[in-house]
């Protein structure tokens, strides 16, 4: 739950706070009850899900390694989260895509814009060109991965390039899926 990226168009930090993670051990054993009731399929949900810092016996687990331990559980098949943010795509939860079966070939990795002025503007912490290397290496590690993302247009001050800029990474990736906004103000945001 909640956010720590204060993106400018965002409201969610200021309605539900900084991020947190429910222990490892309540999730596991929710996932536990669900698939004892018939569930083969379950999806982890967050605000920044990919930023997940549960904790077990002490120690730190990540969404990667939250989703190995998920995917022992027998009787489950399909695992899938959302949404992420494109900073916290680490390493290791990369290296799941390709070595966990059970975890789904889909991401939703919100871009937003595809100009780094906008990014900036939008405080997203990311260039356009560290989310192509960060998609580059998604699909190294699973090929056949479906892409989906949101995308703002005429966030304040985009001018037509940038616009075409976005138009354009969106072309490259080749996104299965698009979630496309007008900007509108959301009020108490810096936006």
């Amino acid at each position: 739950e909640g956010c720590d990226k204060f993106c400018t168009f965002c409201v969610v930090p200021y309605t539900r706070g900084a991020e947190f993670s429910r222990p490892v051990k309540d999730v596991e054993q929710e996932a536990r009850r669900l698939v004892a009731g018939g569930a083969r399929e379950i999806t982890l949900l967050g605000q920044n899900v990919n930023a997940y810092h549960g904790t077990s016996d002490r120690h730190e687990i990540s969404l990667a390694g939250l989703l190995r331990r998920l995917a022992e559980i027998d009787g489950l098949t399909r695992l899938r989260y959302t949404t992420s943010h494109p900073r916290d795509l680490s390493a290791d939860l990369i290296a799941a895509h390709g070595d966990v079966p059970a975890l789904m070939p889909h991401l939703h990795l919100p871009v937003q814009s595809g100009s780094d002025r906008i990014l900036k503007a939008m405080n997203r912490q990311h260039s356009a060109d560290e989310y192509r290397r960060r998609i580059e290496k998604l699909r190294g590690a699973r090929p056949d991965i479906a892409l989906s993302s949101d995308f703002i247009v005429g966030f304040p001050g985009e001018t037509e390039a940038e616009f075409e800029e976005t138009l354009a990474l969106a072309r490259e990736i080749g996104f299965a899926q698009a979630y496309s906004f007008k900007y509108s103000p959301r009020p108490g945001t810096p936006a």
